[in-house]
């Protein structure tokens, strides 16, 4: 019966359809899925294959096949005894199947493919080489800025300590009658000053050659030494055998 005529009611086919209510609209889009694949299968049957297409079948139909009697290589393995299915070698320990072919149809030369290999490769490297300098050198740059915000940190606190000992030097210098400071900078400086003759300016010019750290290395000397004071405990000794046998140490390390 063609696909144009009309289907007969009163067949076993027509009978056997499943006619249930809200059913129609599934059975039309199955038969239209079913109506679309079979001209897919036609035009796939209709299609002229290309020559590639062609070699490959030919190819494939004759590997699959197993070789007869008239080869010569196989006429000639059965005259000395061996039979099909049977493992080469004297005692069977050979293979049974022949060596796979591995057939080449592109056009590129031999070892290309390891040649795109082994570039593929070298960029994948190339690539994780830069991924780890890039996190080496995020991660430098990260320590580095750490050690410069400690360093700050230190200078801010090493400041502080120094006004304070500034300020606590002037405060027993002038409990001692002391008018003048051993060094300019022993004691706080003035906010305003309307004249400064040369003589402090060169003091200005000397203390300015040193460092903040140096600075309170000799002023905390100075007021142990001529005091008995230890700015990291605030107290004033009795003498020094009472500052050495009562204070921890001359530093801010050795009263943590």
């Amino acid at each position: 019966m063609g696909e144009d005529e009309e289907e007969d009611y009163m067949s076993d086919l027509f009978i056997k359809q499943d006619v249930r209510p809200g059913l129609p609209m599934v059975r039309r889009v199955k038969e239209a899925l079913q109506k679309e694949e079979k001209q897919k299968e036609a035009n796939e049957r209709n299609r002229q294959k290309s020559v590639k297409e062609e070699e490959k079948e030919r190819r494939d139909l004759v590997l699959k096949s197993a070789l007869g009697n008239e080869n010569k290589g196989f006429a000639l393995l059965q005259k000395m005894g061996y039979k099909s299915g049977q493992a080469l070698g004297k005692s069977g320990e050979g293979i049974v199947e022949p060596i796979p072919l591995n057939i080449k149809t592109g056009r590129s030369g031999l070892g290309h493919e390891e040649f795109k290999k082994r570039k593929a490769e070298e960029k994948l490297e190339n690539y994780r080489q830069k991924l780890h300098m890039k996190k080496q050198a995020n991660e430098q740059a990260a320590d580095q800025f750490r050690v410069r915000f400690k360093n700050k940190q230190e200078e801010r606190k090493m400041e502080g300590d120094l006004r304070k000992s500034q300020r606590a030097c002037q405060q027993l210098d002038m409990q001692k009658d002391i008018d003048v400071p051993k060094e300019t900078w022993y004691w706080l400086e003035p906010e305003e000053e309307d004249k400064k003759d040369e003589e402090d300016k060169d003091d200005e010019c000397t203390s300015s050659d040193l460092s903040v750290s140096e600075k309170l290395q000799l002023l905390t000397a100075y007021l142990r030494e001529e005091h008995f004071y230890c700015i990291w405990c605030g107290t004033t000794y009795e003498d020094s055998e009472d500052l050495s046998s009562n204070c921890p140490g001359d530093s801010a390390a050795d009263h943590d």
